[in-house]
């Protein structure tokens, strides 16, 4: 009989289903802290730069919630293997991400001290949401808990030497990092006051813009409300975060009242199926496509009703196709650029967006680093083939106004090599033909039920040529959407 070496036992009772981490995942309050640790995340001069600079966040919230929390419970889970495999995609990752700030300073998402800044403001936030909701931790869990959040920092980075060992040691550390680095950056400023202003709707409200608006109006402020209530008071001051009157009450209410989902029976509480649920396509091949489609249609006759006893479906929601005309395709094209192209969301699309896509794509396939490097080295290629065809004023970057009067231009070789490395990628078994399990892993929940073809197969052709008409502009509606034009 073998037995476990002290360090891998121990390594074991930090992460699993029996660590602090997966306590806390089906947590509401958890929702809570996660927006409260991105400001503070964000307000670090070096991640919000890089935030601003490569993050979809704005344009596609949930999708970015959705690869947090798989990445966070790959990162917590019980397998080593899985460990290391998602400890180096993030390097990978964050590897790519560096560059200066509107001020001129650098930033590299490498940076171990920035590294550590992350994983503290998660540690910090679960203690805060924790005392905030009337259950304090004892000082034996938050022990444990900061030992689990300093092995999460070591998987990353080889060691936790940037956090301090001890956890009185840290309270003075996060209180002297808060008072003399954080910053009101773009960053933290466009989560608190343009995130949840603008929302965008998930999967699930699609079709109900009505509904989706009322609700985002009452719920987003009140959001930003108890997230900035919550920082800390040194921050909210320098920082010059005007706080709602009511604020604190209204915030200890929402975390009390968060709290109260511990009288839940266990698993009523699942937020892996939540998120998934809220993205998930009425037409792909989940079991829970039905049920989705059936909420939706609820959905779209209470947003009907809205629409008839408010004013708010004046200005929300995706307007109705106009009539054809002679300015349809450059609206279409323009839309396209919106949704599709422009991942950052602003307002350009530049080697950051093509970016933000091959990482996307690397995600959702769970590419190996040789897989990985070879897509976001033919989506470089495409990147300085748009450049050379579309960027007319030589500023580095691509307007909706270029690409719409140049929409042709897009589907040229270096696009075509895109196509054939995910179509090499996505054919497992390299007998030059997709077939129908293949084509589900390619977008696991973002795919249609039947193939496009008669023989239940996706040859190279049909396959290059579908991602092609969809990365024109051409095709919309496609399983494409759901990937890349969803938030």
């Amino acid at each position: 009989m073998t037995t476990e070496s002290p360090a891998t036992a121990d390594e074991a009772s930090l992460f699993g289903p029996a660590s602090q981490f997966s306590a806390f995942f089906d947590d509401p309050r958890w929702a809570l802290a996660m927006i409260r640790a991105t400001v503070l995340e964000a307000a670090h001069p070096q991640i919000g730069a890089a935030l601003v600079d490569n993050s979809t966040f704005v344009v596609h919230p949930w999708r970015r919630l959705r690869n947090t929390f798989l990445s966070m419970r790959r990162m917590f889970g019980a397998d080593p293997a899985v460990r290391e495999r998602e400890a180096a995609r993030l390097n990978r990752l964050h590897a790519r991400m560096s560059g200066t700030d509107s001020r001129g300073r650098a930033y590299d998402a490498r940076d171990r001290e920035t590294r550590a800044w992350v994983v503290a403001t998660l540690f910090e936030s679960a203690v805060t949401m924790c005392r905030l909701s009337g259950q304090p931790l004892d000082q034996d869990t938050m022990e444990r808990m900061y030992a689990e959040y300093r092995s999460f920092l070591a998987a990353l980075d080889g060691d936790a030497a940037e956090l301090p060992e001890e956890l009185n040691a840290f309270w003075r550390y996060f209180d002297r990092v808060v008072e003399n680095e954080l910053e009101n950056t773009e960053a933290a400023r466009v989560i608190l006051y343009r995130l949840f202003d603008h929302l965008p709707a998930p999967a699930l409200f699609d079709g109900a813009p009505t509904l989706w608006a009322a609700g985002r109006a009452v719920v987003g402020p009140l959001l930003g409300a108890i997230t900035v209530a919550s920082l800390p008071e040194s921050y909210r001051r320098r920082a010059g975060l005007p706080e709602m009157p009511g604020a604190p009450i209204l915030m200890q209410g929402a975390y009390l009242t968060a709290g109260l989902a511990r009288f839940l029976p266990e698993g009523w509480i699942d937020a892996e199926s939540m998120i998934e649920t809220l993205s998930l396509s009425p037409d792909s091949d989940d079991p829970r496509a039905r049920t989705v489609a059936a909420l939706r249609a609820r959905m779209k006759r209470v947003s009907a009703l809205l629409r008839l006893i408010t004013p708010l479906s004046r200005d929300t929601g995706p307007h109705p196709a106009p009539s054809a005309g002679p300015g349809e395709n450059r609206r279409s094209a323009e839309d396209f650029f919106r949704r599709v192209l422009d991942q950052t969301g602003d307002g350009h699309l530049d080697w950051p967006d093509l970016a933000a896509m091959a990482r996307e794509l690397s995600t959702r396939l769970d590419l190996d680093e040789p897989e990985e490097t070879r897509l976001y080295d033919a989506f470089a290629a495409w990147w300085r083939e748009l450049q050379t065809a579309l960027d007319t004023d030589g500023d580095g970057r691509v307007s909706a106004q270029e690409y719409a009067t140049a929409v042709p231009s897009l589907a040229g070789p270096a696009l075509i090599r895109v196509a054939e490395v995910l179509f090499d990628a996505t054919d497992k078994d390299g007998n030059g033909r997709i077939d129908a399990d293949e084509y589900r892993t390619l977008f696991r929940t973002a795919f249609h039920r039947d193939l496009p073809t008669t023989d239940g197969a996706y040859g190279r052709s049909a396959f290059v040529g579908d991602f092609l008409s969809f990365m024109a502009g051409r095709r919309p509606g496609t399983p494409y959407d759901p990937l890349l034009a969803d938030a």
